[in-house]
């Protein structure tokens, strides 16, 4: 949100640096995120003076250029060369001096520098409109009134205005504060708090009265609970036309494009107070009659933008007499029905909708406007009626319009102020400290919080409708604390804690996993639990049924609670993958979500995604591919480190799989794994191999909780390694040379390991040779090497007995 110091003084009589004033607005809770200084013409013109043209002679080498003497208010005229048709003696022309830095509609600049032009010296630039931002005229040099002195800025006769703009990041709970009126009011708190007592200056409509009431409209409103309180005028005799500066320059500082004067009106005591307004022309108006209703589902409406949408029944819709659809009511105008330069008289609408409906609406529709931003968090209905009085007064004042009827107040049942209890003890319990009552007091008042009654221990407070969120006694110490100040909070400098024991702990679980994930080159991802609802459109294993949806999505990407981790992680996939980053492998933490008939349930899961290469492309190392064997490693590895060594493997039911597996530990699913369809990948736009496991995490953890673990101390004697180099049958496995080694030494064969295998013309017909590692080890003494050729002998014996070997 944009807030412009200037026009944030005219409610407040501050002359604090804008930078003070944004500390004070980011400890109020608005916080400051960036200052920028707006110039209303960038440059603000500097340099460019008012000049009296004394000679204007014909250059002498071109037709078309005149030679000029211009005063500039210094000792000594200066001569410029100007191409202007409708330049000539006796004019009050500005000049931009040498030096000066004059901009274009792109916002580039040019710097004006000493020259010849053909041949004659030139010493500055006499300007057109546009060259100065001034307009868009360019047939020939801007004169100015001969009032004017020599050498006066110009900036000085247009009126240059400087601005400074606060970029608050508003949090959607301060609906109170999405205005220029509602930042002041928070910021004279504040002030008070320090010391600073300031009027807060609101705009008058004193002055609001009847011209002729020649133009009445009829408003039915069918739905109060949409609609609570609608009001209206009109205005008849208006003229559309340019907006005049200062309104154009107060919404050009905000980052807004000036229209026209109606709508530049509405949309100036929109970020004035905070009342979204809207401008019918009333000529468009059947029946003189407005109808605020819903209408039929799939009736055809065009926005102001020319889309043509089709509505649902549950949007409200401000309608003619003939229930024809004018504006989509708190959202967006008709194409129709909008102010056009034809337009001479208008109804005027302002209204309280119900923020629910307005935030359904703008979501069904795609559209984020300024008034729904606001409607959807809850305005004041309060000043919906002063809103509309200010805006007819500076529309008969700007476009020279005459008020043509009472206001229409539709309020059947006034929205009333929210009472609540505070106590002190809860004050100073939440806060952390004992603030005096007289300061609790004057807090609550600044904020036009009422104290309808006290006693020793509490205030009976009344709370104004315009603040939606504080509903509760936490609420009023959470604004008590913000406008006392959380830095004026002392605090201990002890630290209390308490430790929990627990025989088993889940997070340590997570943590072991993790860890070790890490280590093996997986990079932790964690994606929104929101997601599409038409994803599960993937799997037949997904049902709809089963979908929780949210009431009031932020978007129809955002739409349902995930019911996989599947989805989610490939948009991490497919992300990383688009900006060339395709070697991946991820792990999240995460729950999905289910809705039975019975009950929600929420179920822990944690999923692997690994795509491209295991190894880094290197000149020393071949690129090897991640593959399902692969993966297959990573998923027994962890579930070995957690105490499940017996898996059961069979084929996977889960469809998302176009191969996979699942793995048990008896009656105990832990995971499924395997590659992800190509079909699903090609939705994500993904054109490479993905592998993706599936931990039901609740059944982990019981396995993990099971487990018993044992530990020994490390051998304290040397371990000793020999290699023999085997001829064997082709048709011997290294899975029996393992399991006769173990047979031939139990107590000191440590470790069998294949490390070459050699096929070749060398070799006799049907022979191979392993070459085969053995690590020998005591517990208990060192090995000398008659022990180690006695084992090693005994080895080769048995391999010559049982398969035949022979050594190479």
């Amino acid at each position: 949100m944009k807030i412009s110091y200037n026009w944030l003084k005219q409610f407040l009589k501050i002359d604090w640096e804008a930078e003070k004033t944004g500390e004070l607005l980011t400890d109020l809770g608005l916080e400051v995120e960036g200052i920028e200084v707006i110039e209303s013409i960038k440059g603000s013109l500097a340099g460019v003076v008012v000049g009296e043209v004394l000679t204007c002679i014909k250059h002498p080498n071109a037709d078309k250029l005149s030679v000029t003497t211009v005063d500039l208010g210094e000792s000594e005229p200066v001569q410029i060369v100007c191409g202007a048709p409708n330049v000539a003696a006796g004019q009050k022309v500005a000049v931009a001096t040498v030096g000066t830095i004059l901009y274009d509609e792109k916002g580039e600049g040019f710097k004006i520098k000493k020259g010849k032009i053909r041949g004659e010296q030139s010493l500055g630039m006499i300007c057109a409109e546009d060259e100065l931002g001034l307009g868009k005229g360019h047939d020939g040099i801007l004169v100015l009134e001969d009032a004017f002195k020599p050498g006066t800025p110009v900036s000085e006769v247009f009126e240059i205005e400087t601005d400074q703009v606060f970029e608050i990041g508003l949090t959607p709970n301060r609906a109170d504060a999405m205005s220029h009126y509602g930042t002041a009011r928070d910021l004279r708190a504040g002030l008070i708090q320090q010391g600073t007592s300031l009027e807060l200056i609101s705009p008058s409509v004193s002055n609001f009265h009847v011209d002729e009431r020649v133009l009445k409209f009829k408003v039915d409103v069918e739905n109060t609970d949409l609609a609570p309180r609608y009001c209206g005028v009109t205005i008849i005799d208006v003229k559309v036309e340019e907006s005049p500066e200062w309104i154009k320059n107060k919404l050009k500082a905000i980052g807004l494009a000036p229209i026209n004067n109606i709508v530049d009106i509405t949309n100036y005591v929109l970020h004035e107070l905070g009342q979204p307004l809207h401008a019918f022309d009333a000529a468009k108006v059947k029946g003189n009659k407005v109808r605020v209703k819903t209408l039929a589902a799939g009736t055809k409406f065009t926005t102001l933008d020319g889309v043509e949408r089709e509505l649902h029944e549950e949007d409200l819709m401000i309608c003619d007499g003939d229930s024809n659809p004018m504006c989509i009511a708190g959202v967006f105008g008709g194409e129709e029905s909008g102010v056009s330069e034809t337009t001479t008289s208008i109804f005027l609408e302002s209204a309280y909708f119900n923020p629910v409906s307005v935030r359904k609406s703008a979501k069904r529709h795609a559209l984020n406007t300024d008034a729904s931003f606001r409607f959807e968090r809850g305005i004041d209905p309060n000043f919906t009626k002063y809103a509309l009085r200010r805006a007819a007064l500076l529309i008969t004042e700007i476009a020279g319009g005459k008020i043509a009827s009472d206001i229409i107040d539709q309020y059947p049942k006034k929205i009333e102020d929210f009472e609540l209890l505070l106590s002190y003890d809860n004050v100073f319990r939440l806060i952390g400290e004992e603030l005096p009552k007289e300061t609790i007091k004057n807090i609550l008042a600044s904020l036009e919080i009422k104290i309808s009654s006290e006693t020793e221990g509490g205030l009976g407070l009344t709370v104004p409708s315009y603040r939606v969120d504080v509903q509760r006694e936490a609420d009023i110490i959470e604004e008590i604390l913000r406008v006392y100040g959380y830095n004026n909070i002392q605090f201990s400098h002890k630290l209390n804690t308490s430790i929990s024991f627990s025989d088993f702990n889940g997070v340590k679980v997570e943590n072991i996993v993790a860890s070790q994930l890490n280590a093996q080159g997986f990079h932790e991802i964690m994606s929104n639990s929101l997601t599409k609802a038409d994803y599960i459109a993937h799997s037949e294993n997904l049902n709809e049924a089963n979908n929780v949806a949210m009431l009031n999505p932020l978007s129809n990407d955002l739409g349902v609670m995930r019911q996989s981790l599947l989805f989610s992680g490939l948009e991490s996939v497919a992300y990383n993958i688009n900006r060339k980053n395709n070697s991946l492998q991820f792990f999240e933490f995460g729950k999905t979500y289910h809705k039975f008939e019975a009950k929600y349930e929420e179920l822990k899961h944690l999923a692997l995604f690994v795509s491209g290469s295991r190894t880094k492309e290197s000149w020393t190392t071949a690129n090897k591919k991640s593959d399902f064997f692969y993966t297959k490693g990573i998923v027994s590895s962890l579930l070995e480190r957690l105490g499940a060594t017996a898996l059961k493997t069979a084929p996977t039911k889960n469809d998302v799989f176009s191969e996979g597996i699942t793995l048990s530990l008896g009656k105990i699913k832990l995971a499924d794994l395997g590659i992800v369809k190509k079909s699903i990948l090609k939705d994500f736009g993904i054109k490479q191999e993905v592998l993706y496991v599936d931990f039901n995490w609740d059944n982990v953890l019981k396995i993990a909780s099971n487990k018993k673990i044992k530990v020994k101390s490390m051998p304290k004697f040397p371990a000793v390694k020999r290699d023999l180099a085997l001829l064997l049958d082709s048709s011997s496995t290294f899975s029996e040379v393992y399991s006769y080694a173990f047979q031939s030494e139990r107590k000191l064969l440590k470790a069998v390991d294949l490390f070459d295998v050699y096929e070749g013309d060398k070799l006799p017909e049907g022979k191979k040779s392993y070459a085969v590692s053995f690590v020998i080890q005591d517990e208990e003494k060192t090995l000398n090497e008659k022990q180690i050729e006695k084992i090693m002998q005994k080895l080769q014996a048995t391999f010559e007995k049982n398969l035949g070997a022979t050594l190479r």
